[in-house]
């Protein structure tokens, strides 16, 4: 997988950190043990650390990047972190809870690895997932119509794959079909961010990301040109800000006492 750099993703912190801490909040159950699937770097450990504070966390990302920043940033002593892709991770135990923050879009046949997941729940536990729904927006539309029109189709092939398009009954639907009781819903939350072109620095730290890395240098300076052009017509700047809609489907699930 290409890198990730999280100076980038963390431009935006506090409103990419918002829709966990609305997460967290609706998880009802107590836990000694809590996994932070695609933790990033680190940056939400205090949300969870506030909301469990007897509890050992561990937080996982593929990203070795992410890894590094996190475990140079962090100071918990009951927090630790581990690279692993979390399609193939495997647990050393029984979790209380598994939290997920905008990963599982990123998740090829994400529901079969939730599944998997799920099964290393203690009874009694939660799985507690937020993604972003999202992706027919204007800010993804005109990512993959760009980037696969002319000198940048060559590069950016197989890049544009159909990605978050799961809703809260289809969470709802996978859950109770376990005989876990669910909470899910959706959320569209009116970011208002600030500077030049924020659309931009806001994508290029996650779903555009791909197709930044795929392109050449010459080929890739051209595409900022053309994608900051179209993200100005479609995200104009008013006078507060820039107004940047976001929707994200929420799912809390806990799994019943044997």
């Amino acid at each position: 997988m290409s890198s990730w750099n999280p100076s980038q993703y963390l431009q935006f912190a506090d409103e990419r950190g918002r829709p966990f801490v609305d997460l967290v909040s609706r998880i009802g159950v107590e836990a000694s043990s809590v996994v932070d699937l695609g933790c990033g770097p680190g940056q939400l450990t205090p949300v969870l650390r506030a909301r469990f504070p007897e509890a050992d966390i561990l937080g996982v990302d593929s990203s070795a990047e992410m890894i590094e920043r996190a475990e140079a940033e962090n100071a918990d002593p009951r927090a630790r972190y581990e690279a692993s892709d979390v399609a193939e991770w495997q647990p050393g135990g029984p979790i209380d809870v598994l939290t997920s923050n905008a990963l599982f879009q990123w998740v090829p046949r994400s529901f079969g690895v939730i599944e998997r997941l799920a099964a290393h729940v203690s009874p009694g536990g939660a799985f507690a997932i937020q993604t972003p729904h999202n992706f027919d927006a204007p800010s993804h539309r005109l990512l993959h119509e760009i980037s696969s029109a002319g000198p940048f189709a060559e590069h950016t092939e197989g890049l544009h794959e159909d990605r978050g398009t799961e809703s809260a009954a289809d969470y709802l639907a996978l859950f109770a079909g376990l005989g876990w009781s669910v909470d899910a819903w959706e959320t569209e939350y009116q970011h208002v961010l600030p500077g030049e072109d924020p659309v931009f620095e806001w994508i290029s730290g996650t779903s555009a990301r791909p197709i930044l890395q795929a392109l050449p240098d010459g080929l890739r300076s051209q595409f900022v040109r053309e994608y900051k052009t179209a993200l100005r017509e479609a995200f104009p700047r008013r006078d507060f800000g820039t107004v940047l809609p976001f929707a994200r489907v929420f799912c809390v699930a806990v799994k019943p006492w044997l």
